[in-house]
């Protein structure tokens, strides 16, 4: 039986209560010596009759940390009598630091004791609580390298920053009224409400119809009521839509479907938005037009306190950013930019260093990377060569790697204006600053044209450091396993070895070699990216028949327009291929009168999800063909299969009208993701590979999902689906990072 050592714990153990942990531990049982944190490590000296029970209880390790290794070393010299917490300092920073997280159990209990010393504080925290990512300036995780340190604790905050045996100990947000972080309301001119309660008449504002800016944790919400969503839909000029809400969970469970697994996640620390079934389809439709929303807990204090005098059982709540940019996170650029649309502003002065929007989940996968969740950190072998990748232009964020540790940042935007490619400079500038990683090697995507390519050929130039382009999808495979495997990547875009617009791909082998095996039909994008926005363009592009011209006359287009159309599709102006699964989607949509123009990214194919969930599917004929070795899903045979299915329906009553149009939609999906599944068993069945790993925007459409691997399993094939990190293109620069490292 051992009775000292040295112990090295590496791993998240910044900012999480690791010391103090440790203490109490050690006080417990009676062990002397001494522990202090060095970037990525803590390192223990230890002595006492009790030390392999101490070693057992420190290894589980506080709630938020995340240990990568666990070494005891015998213990050298002399170590004190008592137990005692050294100062940290500088080591290795792989580690990083977690993400911000919600408010505590026991501290909303503290904002709810009357007379309490954190009673009704809004920005109360521990060390097991609240902005970590959002505050940090740098390492080591200190008061004095986040923006806490404008607020000096007073007496009783310093008393238990100060005590081991307080949760408060070395939670470097620790504050309350008296020396903490204020808010202040404001009307869009920028004069105060200062007559009253600021969150409770904050509260009275909401429930009479105002629309309410909030600074949170990582950034601005635009926030109002049921009743006023219309209203702030058509201020934001999106009013097709969906939004999410905040509520308890009580009234969460009253509207939607909360399977277990659901619940655990909307509890986690994390407290991301997860998009739940209604239980009345139809319901909402002012916040969302499908058959689902998105929902989310309070998670700081302030959510806590507004929702106590609300009378009002949910809250509307969307980013105040336009979609794809940055979050907003100052409160003079929020009066600028919000003026039009919000009526009032509730803000706070703490600043916000590294804004972070809100992670998004549907069935247990991640939609949106981001706060709560990121910076999201793996371990992962590539090499003893520093690598950064830059990520897609679409959902993008950064990864870096070095020494084994792959980092993820937040999720970032879309990278095809200046303000968010500015954006992802800083980002990662942030990472390099707090790892300090500089890279070797940087990754990018393979399209030569998009900025965040052009960003990563300069860095490399600056850095001298070697440029590697990654094809878009094979970084999908890449990101959910490094196994061999069949890889099946599905989505809207990517840019293809062929220089076509990629999106329905079948692979072989093994990072970084994937043989490109199988693909969808090559059809016709009439217009390009004009296709993307009107999707009964991409309709014509896969059935040129006349039947789908007197479709589109009879919706309202004219004779000049149909004519440009199929002329445009005759001689190939304009016109480039696609083996896109989303384009089909949306031209399945188009066909069915679901979404003729899309108004945000992924529309068509939403509401195609949202119509198939009240139908039931049936069997179609699933063609493929074999050309040149690569097999074809034939996706027009489909499509005109769903035509003369819904041809009889154009006469009909509406009711009926919709009930057809539903199991057309279900039968759709449904058939689409037969012919992916059965591409994928001929790769499995050439290629002797019993893995199958699925990636792509379109995995998170549940029936397609679910059939694909129903198939697979069919085939005595195992699929592998990334739940770490998002199916979307939020896992593209951890998948580039993947490549470049195994090349």
């Amino acid at each position: 039986m051992r009775r000292s050592g040295t112990i090295i714990i590496r791993g998240i153990v910044q900012g999480v209560g690791f010391r103090p942990f440790v203490y109490a531990a050690a006080r417990s049982l009676g062990i002397h010596g001494s522990v202090t944190n060095l970037g990525s490590e803590v390192i223990i000296h230890a002595e006492g009759e009790k030390f392999d029970e101490f070693l057992r209880k420190i290894r589980i390790g506080p709630r938020l940390s995340g240990i990568d290794d666990f070494l005891v070393y015998p213990l050298e010299g002399v170590i004190a009598d008592d137990f005692r917490i050294l100062e940290s300092g500088p080591g290795n920073l792989t580690g990083l630091i977690p993400p911000d997280v919600a408010i505590c159990e026991h501290c909303i209990a503290d904002i709810s004791e009357k007379g309490g010393h954190y009673s009704r504080y809004w920005a109360t925290s521990c060390v097991d609580c609240g902005p970590r990512y959002s505050i940090i300036r740098a390492l080591p995780y200190d008061r004095i390298r986040t923006t806490m340190d404008l607020f000096p604790p007073c007496p009783i905050c310093e008393g238990e920053y100060t005590n081991p045996l307080l949760r408060r100990h070395h939670a470097q947000t620790i504050a309350c009224a008296r020396c903490g972080p204020t808010l202040t309301l404001m009307d869009r001119d920028g004069n105060s409400l200062t007559d009253t309660d600021t969150i409770q008449r904050a509260a009275e504002l909401l429930d009479a119809g105002k629309i309410l800016a909030i600074r949170g944790i990582g950034g601005f919400h635009i926030a109002c009521i049921e009743s006023a969503a219309e209203r702030l839909k058509s201020l934001l000029g999106r009013t097709e839509q969906p939004l999410a809400i905040m509520a308890e969970y009580d009234i969460a469970e009253e509207m939607t479907i909360i399977h277990p697994e659901d619940a655990e996640i909307l509890r986690s620390p994390a407290r991301p938005i997860v998009v739940l079934e209604k239980r009345d389809h139809s319901a909402h439709e002012t916040i969302s037009n499908l058959h689902t929303i998105g929902v989310m807990l309070p998670y700081t204090g302030l959510h806590h306190l507004l929702f106590s005098h609300l009378t009002s059982p949910l809250l509307v709540m969307t980013s105040a950013n336009s979609p794809g940019d940055p979050m907003i996170t100052e409160i003079d650029q929020a009066m600028s930019r919000l003026r039009g649309t919000v009526e009032y502003f509730l803000t706070h002065n703490r600043e916000i260093m590294n804004r972070c929007d809100d992670s998004v989940v549907r069935d247990g996968l991640i939609i949106r990377l981001s706060r709560g969740m990121a910076p999201k950190r793996s371990r992962v072998d590539l090499g003893e060569k520093a690598i950064l990748a830059v990520g897609p232009e679409l959902n993008a964020n950064a990864t870096i790697y070095n020494d084994g540790i792959c980092i993820t940042s937040p999720h970032i935007g879309n990278i095809r204006n200046p303000p968010t490619l500015r954006y992802l400079e800083e980002t990662v500038d942030r990472l390099r600053t707090l790892t300090g990683i500089t890279p070797e090697i940087i990754a990018c995507d393979a399209h030569p044209q998009f900025l965040s390519t052009r960003y990563a050929k300069n860095l490399a130039e600056e850095l001298g450091a070697d440029l590697i382009p990654v094809q878009h999808h094979r970084a999908h495979i890449a990101a959910a396993t490094v196994e061999e495997c069949i890889g099946i990547a599905i989505d809207g875009v990517g840019y293809g070895d062929d220089q076509t617009v990629w999106g329905g791909e079948i692979f072989a082998g093994k990072v970084p070699e994937y043989a490109r095996v199988g693909h969808l039909e090559e059809v016709l994008m009439p217009g390009g990216d004009t296709a993307t926005r009107h999707p009964e363009r991409m309709l014509y592009g896969i059935i040129q028949r006349d039947e789908i011209l007197d479709l589109l006359k009879a919706r309202g287009w004219n004779d000049v327009a149909l004519s440009a159309l199929a002329h445009q599709v005759e001689r190939r102006f304009n016109t480039t291929t696609t083996t896109s699964t989303g384009r089909v989607l949306d031209a399945a949509s188009a066909l069915l009168g679901l979404c003729r123009e899309r108004t945000y990214d992924g529309e068509p194919a939403m509401r195609l999800e949202a119509a198939a969930a009240q139908g039931s599917p049936t069997d179609w004929e699933i063609i493929i063909h074999d050309s040149g070795g690569t097999a074809t899903l034939l996706t027009t045979h489909l499509m005109e299969k769903a035509l003369t299915e819904y041809l009889p329906y154009t006469s009909e009553l509406p009711m009926v009208r919709r009930r057809g149009v539903a199991d057309i939609a279900a039968s759709f999906q449904h058939n689409l993701a037969r012919g992916i599944a059965h591409l994928a068993v001929l790769a499995a069945e050439e290629n002797g590979i019993m893995k199958a790993a699925l990636s792509g925007g379109v995995c998170y459409n549940r029936m397609i999902r679910r059939t694909i691997c129903s198939e697979l399993s069919d085939h005595g094939i195992t699929p592998i689906i990334n739940t770490e990190y998002p199916l979307g293109d939020g896992c593209i620069s951890y998948g580039q990072t993947i490549m470049a490292g195994r090349r």
